[in-house]
C-alpha cells in the first residue's frame, strides 16, 4: 500500500494543486468523505465546502464551489467551478461570495440551488 497518491486541484482559472499527498477530505454532494491511498474509484459531485489536503507539507484548507470529483486507485482530481485556498481569501471576498449565494438563493425555485446556497453561505460564514 503506498503512503501518498497524487493529487490534483483545478479551477476554471488555473491549476492550484499538483502533488502528492497523504489524504484529502472532499465536500461531495451527498456529504463529506475522505479519500486515502488505494481508494476504491469513484465520481462525485461536489457541493460548496473546505477541501482540506493533508501532504508533507502539513494541511492546507481551499473553499470549493461546484464542480466535481474523479478518485482513482492512486489518484485524485478535482475540477472546481470555483476553488481558492482559506488563507489567501480576503473578508471581502468572503462577503462577496455569501451575498451572491444569498441573492441566489433569494430568486432560485430549485431546491438543490438553494440548498447548495445555503451550504456556501453557512461554510463562509463559520470561516469569519
Amino acid at each position: 500500500m503506498a503512503d501518498t497518491f497524487k493529487f490534483e486541484l483545478v479551477s476554471p482559472e488555473r491549476l492550484l494543486v499538483s502533488q502528492d499527498v497523504k489524504s484529502v477530505r472532499v465536500p461531495g454532494d451527498e456529504g463529506d468523505y475522505l479519500v486515502l491511498p488505494d481508494h476504491s474509484p469513484l465520481m462525485s459531485t461536489l457541493r460548496p465546502g473546505i477541501l482540506v489536503v493533508d501532504s508533507e507539507d502539513g494541511e492546507k484548507s481551499y473553499f470549493v464551489k461546484g464542480g466535481f470529483a474523479d478518485t482513482g486507485s492512486n489518484s485524485l482530481t478535482i475540477l472546481a467551478e470555483l476553488a481558492v485556498t482559506l488563507e489567501d481569501m480576503s473578508a471581502d471576498d468572503k462577503s462577496a461570495q455569501i451575498a451572491e449565494a444569498k441573492a441566489t438563493a433569494d430568486e432560485a425555485t430549485d431546491d438543490l440551488l438553494i440548498r447548495h446556497c445555503n451550504e456556501t453561505v453557512a461554510c463562509l460564514e463559520a470561516t469569519h
